[in-house]
């Protein structure tokens, strides 16, 4: 293990990025949560650090002028799960936040941080796919948008370029719905064996439109918007939550590790899909 020679503080997120240009082995840390265990266990061995804890522009939450919300990169999970504005279907995000860990790691870990490694297992991913977000990526180049459903790409792989770092999510502005997350682990805390995300938006003309996500079940979120089509047609009947659950199964591609088998993966998919639904169009009644 090479010893850590310099820590960077830049100011903006245009020299963040220039500083990660500086080569493979210069690294940035947000809050830390995971790059440090990844350090302490030699899985990473950067020479640079660069830290975005100065850069203003990467905190806190705005609104959007078209009525939606700005997360920026550096802001943490209990600040999400505090949020009163993530309301109706951008609760799913507020409730991922929630469930992310426990209170220390929600105390200093950040959601740009999350999304940045992209850990199959992680909260936010699903829940940023069934809320219809969008990332921010910053570099010397300027900034670019991908919308969450592309930007994971597979195990720890994303749409971020080299010397590119996550600035910000963008959410759509909220609507009546409801938006939850669920997930089954073998503790409180724990990572994901299967999680659901779900957001629903109640629409003017008495129609409902779903999005939806499995985390847990794949290396990237598993969605298909054939499914979230049946749900909105089905209404969230137990009929279509069945249908709908047996889809997702068969599209997951989970594996065997520590926490569960990929066969327990794929049994418990159409019951945590049923479990979301069930709930969801309770929530939906009685907001009536």
């Amino acid at each position: 293990m090479s010893a850590l020679k310099q820590l960077h503080f830049p100011q903006t997120p245009e020299e963040a990025a220039r500083l990660l240009a500086r080569g493979d082995d210069v690294r940035c840390i947000a809050g830390g949560a995971s790059l440090v265990a990844m350090m302490n266990l030699d899985l990473v061995d950067p020479v640079e650090l660069v830290s975005l804890a100065e850069v203003a522009e990467l905190r806190g939450i705005s609104a959007t002028p078209d009525g939606g919300l700005r997360i920026g990169a550096m802001t943490r999970h209990r600040e999400l799960e505090a949020e009163a504005r993530l309301a109706g279907p951008l609760a799913v995000l507020r409730e991922a936040a929630g469930k992310v860990a426990n209170p220390p790691v929600r105390n200093m870990g950040t959601i740009g941080g999350v999304v940045a490694l992209a850990d199959p297992a992680a909260d936010y991913p699903s829940a940023l796919v069934a809320a219809d977000a969008v990332v921010e990526l910053a570099s010397e180049r300027g900034r670019r948008r991908v919308p969450a459903r592309e930007f994971f790409l597979g195990l720890y792989t994303t749409a971020l370029a080299p010397a590119e770092i996550v600035s910000a999510i963008l959410l759509p502005p909220a609507a009546p719905g409801v938006g939850l997350y669920d997930k089954l682990a073998r503790v409180a805390g724990d990572h994901a064996i299967v999680a659901v995300a779900l957001s629903v938006t109640r629409r003017a003309d008495a129609g409902i439109a779903v999005g939806r996500a499995i985390g847990g079940g794949a290396p990237t979120p598993v969605h298909d918007p054939k499914v979230d089509a049946l749900l909105a047609q089905g209404r969230l009947s137990d009929a279509a939550a069945a249908q709908a659950g047996a889809a997702l199964a068969a599209a997951a591609d989970p594996t065997d590790d520590v926490r569960a088998s990929a066969e327990y993966r794929r049994l418990a998919i159409p019951r945590m899909v049923a479990r979301a639904v069930a709930r969801a169009r309770d929530e939906l009644e009685r907001a009536r």
